[in-house]
C-alpha cells in the first residue's frame, strides 16, 4: 500500500517499509530529545542564541579584567560585549537605563568620580541564560558624584549583579549595591554609633 502526501502521485509515493522507516527514526528521535534536560533541549532549539555557561562565566571575567584595566578599556568593552539596546534595571537613582549608549554614559559618570576603580570578583553563578556576580568594588572618590564634591576618600562597597546574556551579549541587568555603606563611607550619610 502506498500513502499520498498531498502532491501529485509522479512526485512522491512513500511505501509502507519507508513509511515505518520514518516514523520509527521520528519516533526514536523524540525520545532521546525528550531524555535530555531542558538546557540542552533549549540549545538545541535556540541554536546559536543559547550561551553555555562556560561561555557567560568567560564573558563575564573579560568584563571585570577590562574594567580593571581603566575607563578607556572599561567603555570599550562595552561595544563588544553587551548589546546595543541593553537595559539596566535600577541603576543609579533606582530608574532602568535604556540603551548602550546611556549605560556608557552612566558609567562613564563612575569612572570620572573613582578613577581608580577596581572589581574584585568574590562569586559567580550560572543558570540558563542568567549570572549572579557578587563583587567588591574599591576607589577613591576624585571627582563629582551624585552632587557629591571629590572627598579624596577611598571607598570599598560590595556589590550583586544579574546578567542576562543571549547570543554572546549581555542584554540586561539587575544591580544591587551597598549605597548607604558608600555614603557613609564619603562623609554625607553619618555612620551610627556602634554603642547607642
Amino acid at each position: 500500500m502506498n500513502v499520498k502526501l498531498g502532491f501529485p502521485e509522479h512526485l512522491i509515493l512513500i511505501s509502507d517499509f519507508y513509511r515505518e522507516f520514518l516514523f520509527s527514526f521520528l519516533l526514536l528521535c523524540s525520545m532521546n530529545y525528550l531524555n535530555l534536560n531542558i538546557h540542552a533541549r533549549s540549545r538545541i532549539l535556540c541554536g546559536w542564541f543559547v550561551t553555555s555557561a562556560k561561555e557567560i562565566k568567560a564573558l563575564e571575567r573579560r568584563v571585570f579584567e577590562e574594567n580593571n584595566k581603566g575607563k578607556a578599556a572599561a567603555i570599550a568593552v562595552m561595544d563588544e560585549l553587551y548589546a546595543t539596546d541593553f537595559v539596566m534595571h535600577g541603576g543609579t537613582e533606582s530608574e532602568d537605563i535604556h540603551g548602550l549608549k546611556n549605560v556608557k554614559q552612566s558609567m562613564s559618570e563612575y569612572l570620572n568620580a573613582f578613577p581608580d576603580l577596581h572589581y574584585a570578583l568574590d562569586d559567580m553563578i550560572v543558570e540558563g541564560d542568567k549570572v549572579v556576580v557578587r563583587c567588591t568594588v574599591t576607589g577613591t572618590h576624585k571627582g563629582e558624584f551624585m552632587g557629591i564634591p571629590p572627598t579624596n576618600k577611598k571607598v570599598k562597597v560590595q556589590a550583586i549583579a544579574i546578567d542576562r546574556v543571549v547570543g554572546g551579549k549581555i542584554v540586561e541587568e539587575w544591580g544591587l549595591s551597598d549605597t548607604l555603606g558608600l555614603m557613609q563611607q564619603l562623609g554625607v550619610v553619618p555612620t551610627p554609633n556602634k554603642g547607642a
